[in-house]
């Protein structure tokens, strides 16, 4: 069933409820620290506007209050820092009796609420009195089935996806039903326990898949290499040799590194130390790809036309051991494929590469982007299909 998009909503002299994702970072005296999800939510706020909408309610949650009123996770600067960027008034509105205060306005914390994670029919029914059409533009909460996410979306006729929503499912779910081929898939992080549902869906479509991090780690000890004290998931051990003798079944070529950068201890002052093959020593532990592993990977990259990269490939806040995550960024940034970062710690990586206009598509939810990668349906996208 398809997702409206916001072309395709009547707008005109409506109330536009819309949910949006203002879990902003602030400091100790609230002040917000990174306001990029608020600046993210504009394109679709002002184009609600220029359509003739006569109010906007926005919604959102900040933090986890756990069904409480707490003053420190208020909505209130977000407020302001919105009337800021929009040149107008927005009104934080703390009654749920759905009245139109201002021609733009933001609900306070949904999670003051206990009934907005329970997903309860109460509350998105008194959500819903705030508009005659419903927008999600929200991708970070759609894989959470919560009353502002998947309820309140039963009380519209008239629903739809925002901007960044329907970029997030045109990059994530349309474009890579049929991807361009070759097809390559990086994967990085700690476990592979957490992207098993990903990796299993990737096998149908990838022709390469590239692993990194401490999840490389398992594969390697599933197949009999020393993996010295690296992380390892002992209990996962069958689990990744069921992989790897599905990546052969499936024609996959599953890339694993060659050689790694060790140290003795988990902390960044480590000495940093080369490996000279895929065995890690007794006493050490992998912490990052190495050189020779660089190289393989950086040329399957350049040969690919589409790229999803998930998970950094070693403690990459610790300078001596960003090189491969860098690496894996730069050679993204270089290539020609259609190039798509699965939020998270990726797009901290790529950040810190400096190559982030470089990138097709930057997923703005962690947790969502992985399980519609994996090939989940996300309640918040189900609850818009009409």
């Amino acid at each position: 069933m398809a997702v409206k998009s916001l072309d395709a909503l009547a707008l005109n002299g409506k109330r536009v409820l819309m949910r949006v994702d203002y879990n902003v970072p602030m400091d100790s005296a609230r002040k917000i620290t990174d306001d990029s999800r608020i600046q993210a939510s504009l394109p679709t706020v002002r184009k609600i506007l220029d359509a003739g909408a006569a109010h906007l309610t926005l919604m959102s949650h900040l933090g986890r209050p756990k069904g409480q009123v707490k003053p420190e996770l208020s909505l209130g600067p977000a407020a302001e820092h919105l009337s800021s960027l929009l040149g107008e008034e927005v009104p934080l509105v703390t009654e749920m009796d759905g009245r139109n205060v201002s021609r733009v306005q933001l609900l306070e914390n949904l999670r003051f609420h206990p009934g907005e994670t329970k997903n309860d029919e109460g509350l998105a029914k008194q959500l819903a009195t705030f508009g005659d059409v419903y927008v999600n533009d929200a991708f970070g909460t759609a894989h959470r089935a919560h009353a502002s996410t998947a309820a309140v979306a039963g009380f519209f006729v008239e629903k739809g996806a925002g901007l960044l929503m329907n970029k997030e499912l045109h990059y994530l779910k349309n474009s890579l039903e049929n991807p361009e081929k070759p097809f390559v898939a990086i994967l990085g992080g700690s476990k592979i326990s957490d992207k098993l549902l990903l990796v299993e869906n990737l096998l149908n479509k990838v022709d390469a898949l590239l692993i990194g991090g401490g999840m490389s780690y398992t594969f390697l000890a599933a197949q009999g290499i020393g993996i010295g004290n690296s992380l390892v998931e002992h209990d996962f051990l069958d689990g990744a040799k069921r992989l790897i003798d599905l990546c052969g079944e499936k024609g996959v070529d599953l890339l694993l590194p060659l050689d790694h950068l060790t140290g003795a201890e988990f902390k960044a002052e480590t000495d940093a130390v080369i490996t000279l093959g895929q065995a890690i020593e007794d006493g050490q532990m992998g912490l990052d790809i190495g050189p020779e592993t660089i190289n393989l990977y950086a040329a399957k990259i350049n040969e690919a036309k589409t790229v999803v990269w998930n998970g950094p490939m070693g403690v990459f806040e610790w300078e001596p051991f960003s090189t491969g995550t860098i690496a894996v960024a730069e050679a993204m940034a270089e290539s020609k494929a259609l190039t798509i970062i699965g939020g998270g710690d990726s797009v901290a990586a790529i950040n810190k590469a400096g190559v982030r206009d470089q990138m097709t598509h930057i997923s703005t939810g962690g947790g969502a982007s992985l399980e519609l990668l994996g090939g989940k349906d996300l309640p918040g996208i189900v609850a818009l299909e009409s």
